[in-house]
C-alpha cells in the first residue's frame, strides 16, 4: 500500500484506506457497461488492441469529493495562481488567440530553474507527463512490431500507452529492495526495445534509483535505445536528476512535472528534457497548440516563486517523517521503507 503524505492524522488516514479498498471492490460495476459495448459500431470497428485495452483509473473516475490519496497530490496549495484579469478588465494573454505553439518563454524559464546548461530546444513542454510518455512510443516504436520494457511495480500509464499504441511491454521487475536489475534489464532488452523507461521516484516504490545506475544503462554497448527517466517526484529527493545527464547521453530524456512539488496538477503541465534532435521530433508530432495560455502563464509564475516551492518540499519531508513515524508504531505494520517522495509505501 502506498499513501499521500499530506495528512498526519493517522486515523484519517486509514479511514481514507477503506474508502479506496471500496473503490476497488466498486470498479468492477464498469463490467456491465462493457457488455454493453461489445455491441455497437465502435466495438465492431475499433483496433483490437484498443477494446482489449484497461484504461488508467483514478479514485477520481468514482468520487467527486473526499481526501482521494491515490493522486499524490500537493495539500499545501499551488506555487502560482492565474492572474485577475477582472477586476480591472485585463486580456494580457489575448485569449481570443492561439497560445505559441512551442511555449519559448515557459522554456527558458524551465531551463534556467533546472539548469546543467539547459536550452530551450532541449525541452517539450506537453499535457503533464503523460503526453510525453505517449509521444516517446508514438515516435519511436512500430506498432505492433517494437517493444518497451519497464520496472514493475511502476507507473501504470507505462503499459496503458503501450496498449493504445499496440506496443508490446517487456518487464524487469525491481529487486525487493526496488532496485534496478542492470543486467537482467540488458539481457531482456531485444533489437526490437525501444525504450526503457526508469521511475525515480519510483511510483509506488518511492525510492530513488541512483544515478550511476542510469549511466550504466545509457553508456551499455548492449542496449541502443532511449532511456527514459520518469522523475514525477525529483523535488523530494535529495540523489539528484537525471538532467546532470542529458548533455553526457543524448539517449536519456527525463520527464518532470509541475503536479507534484510545485502544486499544479490542475493545470497539467509536464517536460520531457532530452536531446536536441529528439525534442524536435516530439514538437514535430504533438498536436499544434496542446498547451493552453492559462497554463503556460500559471507554470511561468510558478518559475519566479521557487521559495514557495522550497519551502513546502520542507514542510512536506517534515511530515512525511512523522507519518513514517507514527506508522512504524502500528502492530499491524511489518515495514515502513525509505521514501525519497511525498509519499510512503508501508507493509501490513
Amino acid at each position: 500500500f502506498f499513501f499521500n503524505l499530506f495528512l498526519v492524522d493517522i486515523n484519517q488516514l486509514f479511514c481514507c484506506f477503506s474508502r479506496r479498498h471500496w473503490f476497488l471492490i466498486m470498479s468492477y460495476s464498469g463490467e456491465e457497461k462493457k457488455q454493453e459495448a461489445m455491441s455497437g459500431i465502435a466495438h465492431r470497428l475499433a483496433r483490437p488492441n484498443i477494446l482489449e485495452l484497461h484504461p488508467y483509473r483514478c479514485a477520481r473516475d468514482d468520487y467527486s469529493s473526499g481526501i482521494l490519496l491515490d493522486a499524490n497530490e500537493n495539500a499545501l496549495g499551488p506555487t502560482s495562481l492565474p492572474t485577475n484579469s477582472l477586476e480591472p478588465y485585463d486580456n494580457h494573454n489575448v485569449l481570443e488567440r492561439y497560445p505559441d505553439p512551442y511555449q519559448i518563454a515557459l522554456k527558458e524559464k524551465y531551463a534556467q530553474y533546472r539548469g546543467h546548461g539547459l536550452k530551450p530546444e532541449n525541452i517539450f513542454v506537453g499535457v503533464g507527463s503523460d503526453e510525453a510518455i505517449d509521444l516517446l512510443m508514438r515516435i519511436f516504436c512500430r506498432p505492433g512490431q517494437d517493444n518497451i520494457l519497464t520496472t514493475p511495480p511502476t507507473y501504470g500509464m507505462y503499459k496503458v500507452c503501450a496498449k493504445v499504441n499496440d506496443v508490446q511491454v517487456i518487464n524487469c521487475p525491481l529487486t525487493p529492495d526496488f532496485a534496478l536489475r542492470i543486467n537482467e534489464m540488458l539481457d531482456a532488452a531485444t533489437a526490437e526495445t525501444k525504450l526503457m523507461f526508469v521511475c525515480s521516484p519510483g511510483n509506488p516504490t518511492s525510492k530513488a534509483i541512483p544515478l550511476e545506475d542510469v549511466e550504466k544503462l545509457a553508456s551499455s554497448s548492449r542496449y541502443d535505445g532511449i532511456i527514459v527517466v520518469d522523475e514525477a517526484y525529483v523535488d523530494f529527493s535529495p540523489k539528484g536528476s537525471a538532467v546532470s545527464l542529458v548533455s553526457k547521453y543524448p539517449n536519456i530524456v527525463v520527464l518532470q512535472t509541475l503536479s507534484k512539488a510545485f502544486g499544479l496538477a490542475g493545470i497539467r503541465c509536464g517536460f520531457a528534457i532530452g536531446a536536441p534532435d529528439v525534442i524536435q521530433l516530439m514538437n514535430n508530432v504533438k498536436a499544434p497548440y496542446n498547451v493552453n495560455s492559462l497554463t503556460s502563464e500559471v507554470a511561468i509564475n510558478a518559475m519566479a516563486n521557487i521559495a514557495t516551492l522550497e519551502k513546502n518540499v520542507a514542510t512536506l519531508l517534515e511530515q512525511r517523517e512523522v507519518v513514517a513515524n507514527a506508522l512504524s508504531r502500528l502492530e499491524f505494520v511489518t515495514t515502513v521503507y525509505p521514501s525519497d517522495a511525498n509519499f510512503i509505501l508501508f507493509r501490513v
